[in-house]
């Protein structure tokens, strides 16, 4: 598989990843994980097998484009190969982020429930003579 990666290095303020041509991504036709630098190289192979939606005609030419990239950037590239970086996207990767979602939700709806308890305690006087209590152990144990 031919590379299709040109380097591309603009200078001044920071680009979006909509000013960056299609020659610049190791997946061009889904303008998946660019390979502007050293660190951008070294994370598009961390990530090789996360990204998802993809052939593995894509995965090859991916492969060429980061291998053509790390020469130019001197990142020392072990795999020789793509299916060395893994094919498989990660199986559960969508089941995991709705529950990470619902574990936030949950986290949020108990949050709130205490700030409702702490609410009640305070309009019914608990907290006022829970801490009222702990100031007088406190002045006993100073005597």
């Amino acid at each position: 598989m031919k590379a299709t990666w040109e380097p591309h290095e603009k200078h001044g303020r920071l680009t979006m990843q909509s000013d960056l041509p299609d020659s610049v991504f190791a997946f061009p036709k889904q303008r998946k994980e660019p390979l502007t630098d050293a660190q951008h190289v070294r994370n598009s192979v961390a990530r090789f097998d996360q990204v998802t939606g993809v052939s593995n005609a894509d995965r090859a030419l991916a492969f060429a484009n980061i291998e053509k990239a790390a020469q130019h950037y001197a990142v020392d590239l072990s795999e020789t190969n793509w299916h060395q970086l893994g094919a498989h996207p990660q199986q559960n990767r969508v089941r995991s982020a709705a529950e990470a979602i619902k574990t936030k939700r949950a986290r949020g709806e108990l949050k709130a429930a205490a700030a409702k308890a702490v609410k009640t305690k305070r309009k019914h006087g608990v907290l006022k003579k829970a801490a009222a209590k702990a100031a007088a152990t406190r002045r006993r144990k100073r005597k």
